[in-house]
């Protein structure tokens, strides 16, 4: 799956109460995230940028490996692809990304009975 490119948010649902469930709903934004995938085969370098905000992880699918949270924690987690998505567990949700209509949609949900399903969806610019 061809996951390479630039793409700008849409539309979002249930943002505010990811953010609040993992902490980080001082970290609220109106800006528009805009997330620039860069892919060779399996490696991939994955940003996300606000104004006065990066954050960007480098990994390969099939392998664990190093990556940061929003906040710069860094953890070690295996990078999955199955039937087209990505999938990596986070410390505090779990994440999958995919093409759908030429659009990338990324998922994060947190655990529990109080959990959070926080769904992002990109147009390509």
């Amino acid at each position: 799956m061809a996951f390479a490119g630039k793409y700008e948010l849409e539309s979002q649902e249930n943002y505010e109460e990811f953010l609040e469930v993992i902490g980080l709903l001082s970290a609220k934004t109106d800006h528009k995230v805009v997330t620039e995938v860069a892919q060779d085969g399996n490696d991939f370098t994955w940003t996300q940028t606000i104004p006065n905000w990066t954050w960007s992880n480098k990994f390969t699918v099939g392998q664990e490996c190093e990556l940061a949270t929003m906040t710069g924690a860094k953890f070690k987690a295996p990078v999955t692809m199955e039937g087209g998505k990505i999938t990596i567990q986070f410390p505090q949700y779990h994440f999958t990304a995919e093409i759908i209509d030429d659009k990338l949609v990324m998922t994060c949900v947190t655990p529990g009975e109080k959990g959070v399903t926080f769904k992002r969806i990109n147009k390509r610019i």
